[in-house]
């Protein structure tokens, strides 16, 4: 069937998650084509492919239609958690070989006196000294060892090492050195992947910034072998859009600029979803939003405050639970570059359920992942899962999933809860239901420390879930939470890869400024701000195909903290003239954040800026607005016996597809079945669409 005219040109986005690929195409009219298929580990660019050419065949046009394919995956970050990153060498000032083991002094488990950090990405043995030193405002103390390092480079390229990270004190004042050693570099080991420090951070903190670089140099060789191998493929089965990436900061960058610098791409899945809920949020009239985002490996949260995202660079990949925050270092290594402030728990629904050696009833983090997957996927998996309790308890569909293209076993579900049940000495209807009750306390973390941890009430919030199984817990852990109102958008399964369709083009640059906060600095300040825009819209305007500059939004931040303190909050900085009343409306913005964040302020002590940073955004030409989606299932008129714990016991629950839902109000219980995923409608929720084809449940619990 076509669906569209010969002329019009689309965006096409691929999500790769834990378990499932989710791949999206929005039309001119603002109608999503999606397809939803298991992840491929090993080969992942096969399953974007085979969804690319799924939708494609939907919707009756050629491959080359495809203007842009963009993309979001947590090949970086597996990477790292893996261990699976490049044999990685670091060249640094002579002295500063252990920076990477010094790390800072905190660390995240404070009772364990016995707690090991994690060991470097770079094992000492591969820590390299160089004689020079810059001075702390730049001046030339020691001229680089030029013939030491000529001679590393020989030893280096003779050596395993695939690439080299480059890190001298206070190159973010002064880069000279770097400069000169990193064209040395490119001359003598041109088939090496270099990430250079003030290249990849030009900011203080020699930690933060020597872990930035290596984690860039660790994670380069494999993310730019699999960008290539994926843009060869797609250009060999006639897909020759241009192939962009989401940025962990909600943006996205061309395939070269990712490549240059792949540490900025680590969290990129998670952001596509965090960017996608604050557009079509605020288009539906919904500006306060916490996210729920629960796939099948993990469940993350993000704060969406007015309309904007909250974002940081206090981030850490490799910790366990990712909380990105200045209260919360030393379980992973440090990446201080710009990223959406999503926290993440190992809670999803192929998170597998077992009981401790205390007899206690555990969820995650480990998963069943893609391959086997749940028990009741029918692929070997026995292990019982978040995702077999929901079949069990009646709230997934117990023959198929996703259109029918995931077949489902509920006697397999059955036959691996019964494993938990049968030692708890519980009923299989109970032990489901406290799975389901467990995996929604493991997620409130994640929601908390987005919202109750930056001093924010959730209930001042709506709950706006997506991911495959977001919808099916949304509500009982908005209840749990206190929140009133839980909204799950059209295409909810796959709302990531939509979230990606509805991102911008931003390029961002960094200078350090540790300079204290002074009308007497203005001038000097402004044009630092000015210096820094001319960069970005210079490489804005080199990305012809999105229009040049047209239409292209830049916007100032500082990183600003008291005088003496060891962390910073941003803030907005009115662009154009710092004036005496910009300068004083500044301070306001930064004492009124530290007092929300932190609970006080201290309106007479000194403000140090200690960065500057200048974002441009491009917008993408894709319609902002989703009327819903393609694949409609066949109409639904049935009931599913579902139980909603010893309160409610069994119901014969009434199964509806998102369209058979209209604007006027129902009482749950209710089960919503879609394509892309499902939404439970508990005892006593009420449940509408809106205008916008969003389901919103409305909640009464005593807020």
């Amino acid at each position: 069937m076509t669906l569209l005219d010969g002329k019009t040109s689309l965006r096409i986005a691929a999500d790769i998650g834990g378990t499932f690929t989710d791949v999206a195409c929005l039309t001119a009219d603002g109608r999503l084509a999606t397809c939803k298929l298991p992840s491929t580990p090993g080969d992942y660019g096969r399953a974007i492919l085979d969804g690319i050419l799924s939708i494609s065949a939907d919707l009756g046009v050629e491959l080359g239609r495809f203007e842009q394919v963009l993309h979001a995956s947590t090949i970086a970050t597996n990477a790292i958690l893996e261990g699976k990153g490049a044999v990685t060498a670091l060249i640094t000032t002579e002295g500063f070989r252990d920076v990477l083991e010094l790390r800072r002094i905190r660390v995240p488990r404070l009772y364990e006196p016995l707690y090991q950090k994690p060991a470097p990405l770079v094992p000492r043995r591969r820590r390299y000294e160089i004689g020079e030193r810059m001075g702390p405002r730049g001046a030339v103390l020691k001229g680089l060892d030029v013939a030491a390092l000529r001679a590393l480079a020989v030893q280096l390229g003779a050596s395993e090492v695939t690439a080299i990270a480059v890190c001298f004190l206070h190159s973010h004042v002064n880069p000279a050195h770097e400069m000169q050693a990193a064209a040395i570099l490119r001359e003598m080991l041109p088939d090496r992947f270099l990430s250079i420090s003030h290249e990849v951070l030009p900011e203080i903190r020699e930690y933060e910034r020597t872990s930035t670089t290596v984690v860039n140099a660790y994670i380069g060789p494999i993310v730019t072998d699999y960008l290539r191998k994926l843009q060869s493929r797609l250009i060999e089965h006639g897909v020759t859009g241009r192939l962009m990436m989401m940025q962990s900061s909600g943006g996205t960058l061309d395939l070269d600029r990712v490549i240059a610098k792949p540490a900025t791409v680590v969290e990129s899945g998670p952001a596509a979803g965090v960017v996608g809920a604050a557009k079509l949020g605020a288009h539906a009239g919904y500006h306060d939003l916490i996210t729920f985002d629960m796939g099948g490996t993990t469940a993350k949260a993000s704060l969406i405050e007015r309309g904007r995202v909250s974002s940081t660079d206090e981030y850490e990949v490799g910790g366990g639970i990712s909380l990105n925050s200045a209260l919360a270092k030393g379980g992973g290594y440090a990446l201080k570059l710009p990223v959406i402030d999503v926290s993440e728990v190992g809670a999803g629904g192929g998170s597998i359920v077992r009981i401790d050696r205390g007899g206690a009833l555990k969820v995650g983090p480990q998963s069943a992942g893609a391959s086997p997957g749940p028990a009741c996927y029918g692929a070997g998996g026995t292990e019982p899962t978040v995702t077999d309790a929901n079949v069990v308890l009646g709230y997934l569909n117990p023959k198929a999933l996703a259109g029918g293209t995931v077949p489902i076993d509920s006697a397999l579900s059955s036959a691996a809860i019964t494993q938990i049940a049968r030692p708890l000495g519980r009923d299989l209807f109970e032990t489901a239901y406290g799975v389901h009750q467990l995996v929604n306390s493991t997620m409130m973390r994640a929601v908390k420390a987005v919202s109750v941890y930056r001093g924010r009430d959730p209930r001042d919030f709506t709950l706006f879930a997506f991911g495959g199984n977001g919808g099916i817990h949304a509500a009982a852990l908005a209840f749990e939470l206190g929140m009133r109102r839980v909204v799950v958008p059209p295409a909810a399964g796959v709302f990531s890869a939509v979230g990606l369709l509805l991102s911008d083009v931003e390029i961002s640059e960094t200078a350090a400024w540790l300079r204290p906060l002074a009308v007497d600095d203005a001038e000097a300040l402004a044009a630092c701000f000015e210096a820094l825009e001319v960069k970005v819209r210079r490489q804005l305007s080199g990305e012809g195909q999105q229009g040049g500059e047209e239409g292209v939004s830049v916007r100032w931040r500082a990183d600003v903290r008291y005088a003496g303190q060891g962390s910073e909050l941003r803030v907005e900085v009115p662009r154009g003239p710092l004036t005496c009343d910009r300068i004083s409306s500044i301070r306001a913005a930064f004492d009124q954040d530290h007092r929300r964040t932190y609970g006080h302020a201290q309106p007479d002590q000194r403000v140090d800026l200690v960065a500057l940073r200048v974002v441009g955004t491009l917008p993408s030409r894709t319609v902002g607005v989703v009327r819903g989606s393609l694949r409609r299932t066949a109409a639904i008129a049935t009931d599913r016996t579902a139980y909603f714990g010893a309160e409610h016991g069994h119901i014969a629950t009434p199964v509806i597809d998102r369209s058979a839902l209209s604007e006027a109000l129902v009482r749950g219980p209710l089960i919503i079945e879609e394509y892309e995923g499902t939404t439970v409608v508990p005892p006593g929720v009420s449940a509408h669409r809106d205008p916008h084809d969003n389901i919103v449940l409305g909640l009464t619990n005593g807020v």
